[in-house]
Parts: structure tokens; sequence; C-alpha cells
């Protein structure tokens, strides 16, 4: 968001207010305001993005190029560092979110951790990147509208489509997501992790307010507090819905 700061600003804005109108999807705005804002920065995008061409391309088979020093690395360097982030990120806390989100659709441990466990076999299998049921990537989904996993299944045939198909034209795909825009929709999704999963109340909001502030404040103490009092104004007269 320091990228562009008022474009940050009028856009946390224009969120905030998209969040409180269930039937406005905030996250398509946001994103075709990202593809406004990327093409008028760099007007030489358009006639790239008019250049790419689908090309059928089917991912390798990665396995037979490891090394025993590979997988030893592998395990020293990044397995096991990342073993307390993923336990406590990717397991402990989706199950609580998940079960205090939708008590009526619970998640048990044994699944959460054979399906993470078959998704990185398989993503390794053609060389990709490790992959988690991240906290954070429910909790933006569901600050932005997502009730069901059919928001998981529509962003994975998007990448799916787009690693097979477009592979060669990915980095210039990637350029219509200004990091600005990335900035407001991750501190949203931030927020709605960090309040947690209460039921719709004064309280919810007062904790909304100081968490938002606090936020802003290590980017620009000055738009930190024009932000709270505006937003605890809103509040007061019901118009805040968090």
């Amino acid at each position: 968001m320091r990228s562009s700061p008022y474009i940050a600003g009028v856009l946390l804005m224009l969120t905030l207010g998209l969040l409180n109108r269930p039937k406005v999807p905030a996250m398509l705005i946001l994103l075709a305001a990202g593809f406004g804002i990327a093409l008028f920065d760099k007007p030489e995008l358009l006639s790239q993005l008019h250049d790419i061409k689908p090309e059928f391309v089917i991912p390798p088979f990665e396995w037979q190029a490891l090394t025993l020093n590979d997988l030893w690395l592998g395990l020293i360097l990044l397995a096991l560092p990342q073993l307390p982030l993923t336990f406590g990120n990717a397991f402990i806390s989706i199950i609580e979110e998940n079960n205090h989100l939708f008590p009526d659709r619970p998640i048990k441990e044994r699944t959460v951790a054979l399906s993470t466990g078959l998704m990185n076999v398989w993503s390794s299998l053609i060389g990709g990147i490790p992959m988690c049921h991240g906290a954070g990537g429910m909790a933006g989904h569901i600050q932005f509208g997502a009730r069901t996993g059919g928001s998981s299944i529509i962003l994975g045939c998007i990448l799916l489509v787009a690693g097979v198909v477009l592979p060669s034209s990915i980095s210039t795909i990637f350029q219509l997501f200004p990091s600005s825009v990335l900035g407001v929709i991750l501190f949203f999704a931030g927020l709605q992790l960090a309040l947690g999963s209460r039921d719709t109340s004064s309280e919810k909001a007062d904790r909304f307010i100081v968490l938002a502030t606090a936020g802003l404040a290590v980017w620009n103490v000055g738009i930190a507090v024009l932000f709270g009092i505006l937003v605890h104004y809103l509040a007061k007269r019901g118009l805040l819905e968090i």
C-alpha cells in the first residue's frame, strides 16, 4: 500500500463501503480497479496482453531429477524450519477457523493432514511449490463473501488453466494486479483473521476499529487517525457491519 498511498487509501475506503453490501462483489470491483490502474500506469501492458498466445504445456515429471542430497537439504533447510508455522497456521488454526465458522460442516485433523500431504506429494511430482490450507487464505475468502468450497474450486480452476495454457505469459498477467490493490486485499484478510470469528456485535466493530487503526498507523499515523475517527462515526450510527 505504501507504493501508492493515495490510491490505496481510496481503495481502502471503497472496499470498506462495499463490504457492507453483500450483494456487491467487492473483490471483483477491486480487481477491476486494479486492472485499470495497471493499464494507466503501464500503457505498454495493453499491447503485451494483446500479444498473449495460448500454448498447451504439460508439466514434466520432476522426481527423476531428485538426489539424496536434495532430499537431505530439503528436510534440514526447508521442512524443519517451516514445520512450526505450517503446524500452527495450516493445521491447528484452519481446523479451528473452519469448525467455528461452519459448525454444520466440521473437518477433522486427519482429513487436513492427509489432504495437505497428498497435494504436496502431487505438487512436488510436477515441480510445484509447497502448498497448505492456510487460515489466512480462508479469512480472505470469508471477508470477501465466500461461504462454500466453491470459491476455492473456482480459484483452483483459474490457476490450473493459467499454468497449463498460459505458462509463458504469467508474468505479464500478474502485472494487472498492482501492489497497492493487493495490499488492500491483504489488509482486510488480515483484519478478518485478527478479529476472530465472533458474532456481529458492537464489540466486534470496536475490535475492528482498533486493529485497523493500529495497522494503518504502521503505514501513516495521520491517515490512521482520520480513518479511526471516520469508521468510529460510521459504527456508532449503524452504518458499519463487520
